[in-house]
């Protein structure tokens, strides 16, 4: 299992850093892009935050600095994967808070499954908004990625 999860991490890594890129190299990043990616970072950061008992340090909605995504995203990346490596049990259940202040408790392995989750669908979003936007989005399928 935390093979699979390393893999999935990988493979969230490398679509956050090719968006990312993309979006450094275009003139004007669309507003939605910017709000939906900052959000991704946001909620990586947060669930991380909570499984190791750290201050969470941004809202959930959060905007950031284009300049900035690259240092959150790596950060957010290091931690999962300590989280990941450290674990002697992923079917251990973390409790949390979640932003309305209601208390939860899920088991480990499906909160880092679910941020990995949580970002794909968000990049989806931001992927739809550049075809809108009249930008032709990069590929990010998962079976490009592992050729």
């Amino acid at each position: 299992m935390k093979g699979f999860l390393h893999q999935q991490f990988d493979y969230n890594f490398y679509c956050n850093k090719k968006l990312i890129e993309q979006c450094i190299a275009m003139e004007k990043v669309p507003e939605k892009a910017i709000k939906l990616f900052g959000h991704i970072l946001n909620a990586h950061h947060i669930w991380n935050h909570r499984i190791v008992g750290k201050p969470i340090e941004f809202n959930t909605w959060q905007e950031h600095v284009l300049e900035s995504w690259e240092d959150i995203h790596y950060e957010n990346q290091r931690t999962s994967f300590e989280i990941i490596t450290n674990a002697d049990d992923l079917s251990k259940r973390v409790d949390y808070e979640n932003s309305e202040g209601r208390i939860f408790a899920n088991e480990l392995k499906d909160i880092l499954f679910h941020i990995i989750n949580h970002s794909t669908h968000h990049r989806g979003q931001i992927l739809m908004d550049f075809r809108t936007s009249g930008i032709a989005p990069e590929p990010l399928d998962y079976i490009l990625y592992k050729r």
